[in-house]
């Protein structure tokens, strides 16, 4: 890591998933892994493709048992480059001496360039070198140039370029025995002498794809095709020190696409008025600077080139051409096919970071579960509640896409799999619906979609409590919570927990901001959402008293993870750690043993705890007292103490959440918690997953602590809150936002200085609230702020 570069050298096939996954390029439309491009899909390499939002369903038989999935589809390899020598094997890392090789991500104009130079014996070498991007201009488009230098010989090069249609979903060990075979009908033609097209579909979701790729060369070009793919070949005349260049231009379109009539016309129509390599090269240097500067991160030192990388993959899945689509956040980014692509509560983590610099982006994002309001309210009625239950994991068309059987590696077990109970990401959706509308100001929105959605999630929280006569309070039963590790009591028949404490307090807040939000609405709109609704004075009155009603246990002075928690044995941490060392995944290490986490106090993740991340110490409070409850900061210290020594912290994201709570509650350990944050992707720390794709909530909630984080920024009341903390490690930082119609605004915080400029404009004035001040801005003006001690 040097700057704004990432770098690794040598060749380790050890490594490759790694590096494929963390030298990915996108655009928000599509994505290519970093796959060394003479490299076919094996146990080393995986050169997938991805378009955001392209799913398809099939069937498997696992286990005994038939059950359907639904994947983001690997599609064709454009990427595929391959060379040799006349007469000789085709040259790949894996079948010829490497003298040397590296590859550079360019962190600020999105190129992956490559670096090999093989070894050919008797003192002769061949130099390849590539520049790759995906187009962040033209979100169609991508290119490769490759450069061929002899050292030491002159001689006949083959080079061979491809469109593969032939690949399949095997980018996931775990998944490998599941129908992996996505496309059908794979075609392919030419359109002019130098290009060649290849169309496909999808089996079952009918997607139509179309692919074109220009070749270019000082030399002539001949076509081969040979279903499922299609080839270009040329032969160059190498002498030594003359370096020949190949250019592959490749366009790529499917029928989700809007204004096009077929895919194919449209991906052969746009490659052929594609300029060359230089120019695309120009053109997409442009809108990555354009990009930076909007998304603009000023962090010194290794924390800062680590933050620069997470905002690069975090922009290449949500750039602004994703406003333009019908997706939502992938988990794993579009960078592998882990999660299968589904949609979860990620958005929770990456939302906040987008509201503040591309809202349009954060708006198209809740658009996407605003299209499938009406899936959620089916699936409610199915489960015979009222309101919308969204689904764990969503895809398509928003039905329930969580696996049925999950695989443990360990055992080799087919396993049952109850987390589409996590019900709570309803209440995460609220969240970024409400935050998305404070932070933009989008009126029309908080109107329409917003209160929509906020209007159904709550009527599904009010049906599900049930009124408990003994506690006077109301409940959730049989729910999972954040921490996935406890799906059931112990020896219990069936799965899910009661009063789950985030679930339930959570539950609250959507109901009290629902109403807050429908007591505000223009009453024509208020009474035409009742009447679409059935919406009465009645139900709103139900919800009130749920809200203020609802249980949230507790136990020896803490609040209890759900119901019963405490009563769990404990686990004997030291003997699970002498003996197994990495004790990320306990359930998997238990289950191997004939053992379940459901017996212990153990959680995989931040549970509890995350209400800390959602909710500022002063706004949590409120909502306990709102609850009747009482929680001061001795209670809340205990609570993050007790949780802290019992969580294994098998997901990326609960080194972030406990990380962003340290920073108030116990600031002396937080930066170590910061830095498993950090270093969640890079390092691959939960052993091996990085490969099958990053993980995107944690890269942007990385981002977000900087910016939200440490700096206590809220938005609400039509005014930025702001109350910074003091981190030693990260005691000097700034970034820019976009708020209320004010581009760039920018915060710096320096040594306990904190300066905010907000630039000319004719927006409004923007308010700035402090503890112990308030400060209002005018467009142009910057404030200069010295923080207590």
């Amino acid at each position: 890591m040097t700057g704004w570069t990432w770098e690794y050298e040598g060749y380790e096939p050890a490594d490759e998933r790694l590096r494929e996954s963390l030298c990915t390029l996108g655009n928000g439309y599509f994505a290519t892994r970093g796959a060394l491009p003479e490299c076919s899909a094996d146990d080393v390499h995986y050169p997938g493709t991805y378009v955001a939002g392209c799913y398809n369903r099939l069937s498997s038989d696992v286990a005994g048992r038939r059950v359907e999935n639904e994947d983001m589809v690997n599609l064709p390899n454009w990427l595929q480059l391959r060379f040799r020598l006349r007469g000789r094997p085709w040259l790949t890392p894996d079948t010829a001496p490497v003298l040397e090789h590296r590859m550079v991500l360019h962190l600020s104009s999105g190129v992956l360039e490559r670096l090999t130079r093989f070894g050919l014996g008797n003192g002769r070498a061949l130099t390849v070198r590539q520049q790759r991007l995906v187009h962040m201009g033209d979100p169609h488009l991508a290119a490769l140039r490759t450069e061929f230098t002899a050292d030491g010989f002159s001689g006949e090069l083959h080079v061979e370029a491809g469109l593969d249609g032939g690949v399949r979903n095997a980018g996931v060990a775990r998944y490998r025995d599941l129908d992996g075979r996505h496309l059908t009908h794979e075609h392919a033609g030419i359109a002019e002498h130098d290009t060649v097209w290849l169309r496909c579909r999808t089996r079952t979701s009918d997607i139509r794809v179309g692919m074109a790729s220009r070749l270019t060369a000082d030399a002539p070009v001949t076509v081969r095709h040979a279903r499922p793919r299609t080839t270009q070949r040329i032969r160059l005349h190498l002498v030594p020190g003359r370096t020949a260049t190949v250019d592959k231009t490749v366009a790529l379109h499917t029928s989700r696409d809007p204004a096009i009539s077929d895919p194919l016309y449209a991906a052969v129509a746009r490659v052929g008025r594609a300029p060359g390599f230089d120019d695309l090269l120009r053109g997409h240097r442009t809108a990555w600077s354009q990009l930076w500067r909007r998304a603009d991160l000023d962090v010194g030192g290794e924390a800062g080139g680590v933050l620069r990388l997470h905002l690069f993959h975090v922009l290449q899945t949500l750039s602004p051409h994703t406003a333009d689509l019908d997706v939502g956040v992938p988990a794993r980014g579009l960078h592998g096919e882990a999660y299968r692509g589904h949609v979860f509560w990620d958005e929770l983590f990456v939302l906040p970071f987008l509201n503040l610099h591309f809202p349009e982006v954060s708006r198209a994002l809740l658009r996407y579960r605003h299209r499938r309001l009406e899936q959620a309210c089916t699936a409610a009625l199915n489960a015979g509640r009222r309101g919308a239950m969204y689904p764990w994991q969503s895809g398509s068309d928003g039905r329930e896409e969580t696996q049925q059987l999950h695989l443990n590696p360990r055992s080799g077990r087919w396993l049952p799999d109850h987390s589409r109970l996590q019900h709570h990401v309803g209440s995460a959706i609220a969240y970024n619906v409400w935050q998305y509308c404070e932070t933009s100001g989008d009126i029309e929105f908080r109107h329409t979609k917003a209160a929509e959605m906020l209007l159904q999630i709550a009527r599904f929280w009010a049906d599900a409590a049930r009124y408990d006569r003994a506690l006077g309070r109301y409940r959730i039963l049989g729910v999972v919570g954040p921490d996935e590790y406890h799906d059931a009591y112990p020896g219990a028949e069936k799965p899910g927990l009661d009063d789950n404490a985030y679930t339930n307090v959570t539950a609250s807040w959507v109901l009290t901001r629902t109403l807050e939000l429908l007591s505000g609405l223009p009453e024509p709109r208020r009474r035409e959402l009742a009447e679409r609704t059935g919406l009465d004075d009645a139900e709103l009155d139900q919800w009130e008293e749920v809200s203020r009603a609802l249980h949230v246990p507790f136990h020896e002075g803490v609040i209890s993870q759900f119901e019963g928690f405490g009563a769990l044995a404990e686990l004997d941490w030291h003997r699970y750690r002498e003996e197994y060392g990495d004790i990320r995944r306990l359930d998997r290490i238990l289950e191997a043993e004939g053992d379940t986490v459901n017996r212990y106090q153990a959680s995989k993740q931040a549970d509890v705890l995350m209400l800390g991340y959602l909710f500022s110490p002063a706004e949590l409070q409120a909502v306990f007292a709102r609850l009747g409850l009482r929680l001061d900061e001795e209670t809340w210290r205990r609570t993050v103490d007790y949780y802290l020594h019992r969580t294994s912290h098998g997901s990326t994201l609960s080194g972030l959440v406990h990380g962003w709570i340290l920073t108030r509650a116990r600031r002396a350990e937080a930066w170590q918690f910061v830095q498993e944050a950090l270093r969640g992707d890079i390092a691959d720390v939960q052993g091996g997953t990085t490969g099958e794709g990053i993980h995107l909530g944690a890269m942007a909630g990385t981002l977000d602590l900087v910016q939200r984080g440490l700096t206590g920024l809220e938005t609400r009341e039509g005014a930025l809150w702001l109350n910074p903390v003091p981190l030693p490690e990260l005691s000097s930082y700034g970034f820019s936002l976009r708020y209320h119609g004010n581009w760039g605004v920018r915060v710096r915080l320096r040594h306990g200085r904190l300066e905010i400029t907000v630039p000319s404009s004719d927006a409004t004035a923007v308010d700035v609230r402090l503890p112990d001040r308030a400060v209002r801005l005018e467009p142009g003006e910057t404030g200069r702020l010295v923080l207590p001690e």
